[in-house]
């Protein structure tokens, strides 16, 4: 060892965690450009950005953003590598304000509630008239979904060539509910005129046809279609979410995966209730913790003391609500 003298530079001292303060300020990101999640996979986010190039990119959600949920149909900010070419990646790093949700759970008693899609304005309830039969009951618990989410219900039946439609629909006529008609023979136009100018979001049990469906709409989709088995039940055919642009530019339809069960622990009966406006007002004379199921289970309902053409609707609703409150036989035949 050398005899120089050491001074305070040959000491290196590592700094401690505290003496690095951090800061809450995250940048602003006003160059962000503004886009729709199209696809989610295994942690990247496939987006389309607005502007009339319509680019494509494959995303990773910024840091500053946490665990911050992001689903197909979000609106995000954008920042990064935004060519859109091969192995290029960008980041989200804002979504914006949900102006709609559909929301499940896997079942009625799990606390997680999952945002499916978000952003739809219409969601398309795609029901088998048979092979598999209808359910009245999960239709019913998707009808509720999408009036408390905040999206406009349809119901989407197909299969047309083995069994009539008029008495199913007939089961939601006091809702009045649009219903549309599409078997593989039936004319696709009406479908179309329903889709353009939304994004719309398609949901069913597997084997309903929903993925042949959306190959209608969408030609060059190429969703897998499945083979029903012989006891009526479909296997899964799409595993994710996914926005599939109409021919021209002219709307969004988001299909989702095939699902068997719709929980809806989360949905309290006035969530349900306050979507209907004829009957929203009504419920502020009922007593505390009302169901508005009428009697006997609430014998001072309010809804009772309507009459007409909201009394019907009254019934309609509670069919709803008894789908809310009870947790077994959501999945029944009737009306099919």
């Amino acid at each position: 060892m050398s005899g120089r003298e050491l001074d305070e530079t040959d000491v290196r001292i590592r700094p401690g965690k505290g003496s690095r303060p951090r800061t809450k300020t995250r940048p602003a990101h006003d160059d962000a450009l503004e886009g729709m999640v199209i696809s989610v996979d295994r942690g990247r986010w496939g987006c389309v950005l607005d502007g009339p190039d319509a680019t494509r990119v494959v995303c990773m959600r910024a840091r500053e953003l946490g665990r911050t949920p992001i689903v197909v149909g979000d609106r995000v900010g954008v920042v990064g590598d935004l060519s859109g070419t091969v192995d290029t990646l960008a980041r989200i790093v804002r979504v914006d304000e949900r102006s709609s949700v559909l929301r499940r759970t896997a079942d009625d008693t799990d606390p997680y509630e999952r945002v499916v899609v978000a952003n739809a304005s219409q969601l398309l309830i795609v029901t088998a008239l048979a092979d598999p039969p209808p359910r009245t009951g999960f239709v019913e618990r998707a009808l509720v979904a999408a009036y408390v989410g905040g999206l406009s219900p349809i119901l989407c039946l197909t299969k047309s060539d083995l069994a009539d439609a008029d008495e199913f629909r007939a089961a939601f006529a006091d809702l009045d509910l649009p219903v549309l008609v599409a078997g593989r023979d039936d004319p696709l136009e009406p479908v179309l005129d329903t889709l353009r100018g939304h994004v719309s979001a398609l949901i069913g049990h597997s084997g309903v046809g929903k993925s042949t469906l959306v190959n209608r709409v969408v030609p060059d989709a190429y969703r897998a279609t499945g083979v029903v088995s012989g006891v009526g039940k479909g296997r899964h055919t799409s595993t994710q979410s996914v926005a599939l642009e109409l021919p021209g530019h002219q709307g969004w339809v988001i299909d989702t995966p095939g699902i068997r069960s719709f929980g809806l622990a989360n949905v309290a009966p006035d969530d349900l209730v306050d979507a209907f406006g004829d009957l929203r007002d009504a419920i502020d004379e009922c007593p505390r913790g009302c169901t508005h199921l009428g009697p006997p289970t609430d014998p001072e309902c309010a809804l009772d003391t309507l009459t007409g053409e909201a009394q019907r609707r009254v019934e309609a609703v509670r069919a709803l609500l008894r789908a809310v409150v009870h947790t077994e036989g959501h999945d029944s035949h009737r009306g099919g």
